[in-house]
């Protein structure tokens, strides 16, 4: 048996962590440039969202947990002589993956015998709250470390998110589009369609409004399926949501909806998790979508 350490990124609420045995090592959150706070422990999400609504013009920071914040982390069970393996946020896009894996080697400078396994999971929010979901179930099902990163090498490919934003001025303001485009965009009632995948954020077109960049999200998780000749139901699906949990509901009743009218035989189960303030920094208040994962099920 072995033990799982995450971080904040992945948007697992506490109760959730809590519930899958799981350590999180929190990110930390700026709204005013200076005071860093840990996400969730001394920011909930929450409040994060409604300052950065009720205050538009400012532009919130993150910065990855440190070394020292691993090392903490780590300690306690390379003390008791347990097997850890660290899944992070992914390395593309933050250097918290650094902070792992340079606290290991010093808890294996204290502690020779330490196994502490850390994999940059190329993934964020929705889609690495599904790998650690789909490692918890492996190490529940007695699966060792390494049988659990094997799997997940082999199906990282498959690890990918479909979403969109309120508007471009937050990837405005983070250089991801120029200033012009964007503000045109804006005016035109444009909606970025974007896609994660590999560790990275790709352009995946636009679309006309909200509720059109909406329909495109389903639109793109089926044709994902479609394209992999695909048994839903072999498939871990989250939508993820930002400021607005109604309409996230809302989009979590249409992807089942969706599912369902395809797939008749199929569970159509899908997850629903408030994206964190990690991503949020870069989209806005109002980023939607959902991400998915090959499911880990036993050998039958």
């Amino acid at each position: 048996m072995f033990d799982i350490i995450t971080d904040s990124a992945c948007d697992l609420t506490p109760e959730m962590a809590r519930a899958l045995n799981v350590h999180v090592v929190p990110f930390y959150v700026s709204v005013n440039g200076e005071t860093y706070l840990k996400e969730n422990a001394e920011l909930p999400v929450r409040d994060f969202y409604q300052y950065i609504v009720d205050h538009p013009a400012e532009t919130p920071k993150t910065s990855l947990p440190s070394i020292e914040d691993y090392r903490a982390a780590f300690e306690p069970y390379a003390k008791a002589g347990r097997e850890v393996l660290c899944l992070s946020f992914t390395g593309k896009m933050s250097g918290g993956v650094g902070s792992a894996r340079n606290a290991r080697e010093l808890i294996l400078d204290e502690y020779p015998d330490a196994k502490i396994h850390v994999r940059d999971t190329a993934a964020a929010t929705v889609s690495e709250a599904i790998v650690v979901q789909q490692a918890a179930t492996m190490r529940d099902a007695g699966l060792t470390a390494e049988q659990a990163l094997v799997w997940l090498e082999g199906v990282a490919p498959t690890n990918q998110i479909f979403f969109t934003v309120g508007n471009l001025d937050y990837l405005i303001r983070g250089g991801r589009i120029g200033k012009v485009a964007g503000h045109a965009a804006n005016v035109l009632g444009i909606k970025p369609m974007i896609l994660f995948k590999e560790g990275e954020i790709f352009s995946s077109g636009v679309a006309r409004g909200r509720l059109k960049s909406m329909e495109r999200t389903i639109d793109q998780l089926l044709n994902y399926l479609t394209e992999r000749n695909a048994d839903p139901d072999d498939y871990a699906m989250t939508v993820g949501y930002g400021y607005d949990e109604d309409e996230g509901r809302r989009l979590w009743m249409q992807v089942r909806a969706a599912l369902r009218a395809k797939y008749p035989r199929s569970a159509c189960e899908v997850g629903l998790l408030q994206i964190g303030c990690t991503i949020a920094v870069h989209t806005g208040p109002f980023p939607l979508g959902m991400g998915v994962m090959r499911r880990w099920k036993p050998a039958t």
